[in-house]
């Protein structure tokens, strides 16, 4: 069977398995943390099938595996204790007699497709590995590195800001947070800009580019910054901390 059609086959399986999760559950939040280990499964299966164990297959698998192992715990102790995230208690509510159906496709298998999308540099490594490392390796494991050190800094800011009482209700700007409103968002699509990088080296590897392109796109125009910041209109002092931060690339602040 044709290497792509049997990892597609293995994602709708894994994302209808979180669905069934979500239903035991009753919360669709868990697709949070099936978005993680979603990447680390994907890779892992298309190592194995693929049947090529080269260095670089290795390398980028063991990318992978870090940061979806380290977001998928970080919003499971995020949500622990805690009730249904607010984006899926709206859509509960907007959708009414058709939640089941468009939670399932819009939630569970949309993502799924969006996780393929973002892998196809991890999916061309795993199928062609090449047996030397190169300079393009050495460059975006340095870039992937930046941008793991944003995201991973970024949320451990966040969650201690929020911890203390007396930062309720108000924005944070301290740390990474003072040269972008969104340093772990920025992380997140480096890391993925990383690893186009080293795809680079695979053949066809430069095609793969939809990846990083389809991560940058959902962050910064779909599900990621516009959801968020519409949240963050509602606090006091939002239109002047917007001139004053960055929105996304971390740059000095406009004091």
């Amino acid at each position: 069977m044709n290497y792509f059609i049997i990892l597609g086959l293995a994602l709708f399986v894994y994302m209808t398995f979180w669905y069934i999760v979500s239903l035991i559950l009753k919360r669709n939040d868990v697709a949070d943390i099936g978005w993680g280990l979603g990447f680390v499964f994907l890779s892992l299966i298309a190592f194995f099938v693929s049947e090529k164990y080269g260095v670089r297959a290795i390398l980028v698998n063991f990318l992978v595996a870090v940061w979806g192992i380290r977001l998928a715990t970080h919003v499971y102790l995020r949500n622990k204790g805690k009730k249904e995230d607010y984006r899926y208690k709206k859509w509960r509510k907007e959708w009414g007699k058709w939640f089941y159906l468009r939670s399932y496709l819009q939630v569970y298998l949309l993502q799924g497709l969006f996780l393929f999308l973002i892998s196809l540099p991890v999916l061309f490594i795993n199928r062609n590995p090449g047996e030397i490392l190169n300079l393009l390796d050495f460059i975006g494991v340095v870039v992937w590195s930046i941008g793991f050190y944003f995201e991973v800094v970024g949320d451990y800011q966040l969650k201690e800001f929020i911890k203390k009482e007396e930062n309720k209700g108000k924005i944070m700007e301290e740390g990474l947070w003072k040269y972008s409103r969104h340093p772990n968002y920025f992380g997140e699509v480096t890391q993925w800009w990383g690893i186009w990088i080293i795809a680079l080296s695979a053949p066809l590897g430069i095609w793969t580019i939809i990846g990083p392109i389809t991560i940058s796109f959902l962050i910064l125009k779909v599900s990621g910054i516009p959801m968020l910041e519409k949240r963050l209109e509602k606090k006091e002092g939002f239109e002047e901390y917007k001139k004053r931060v960055s929105k996304f690339i971390p740059l000095p602040p406009n004091n």
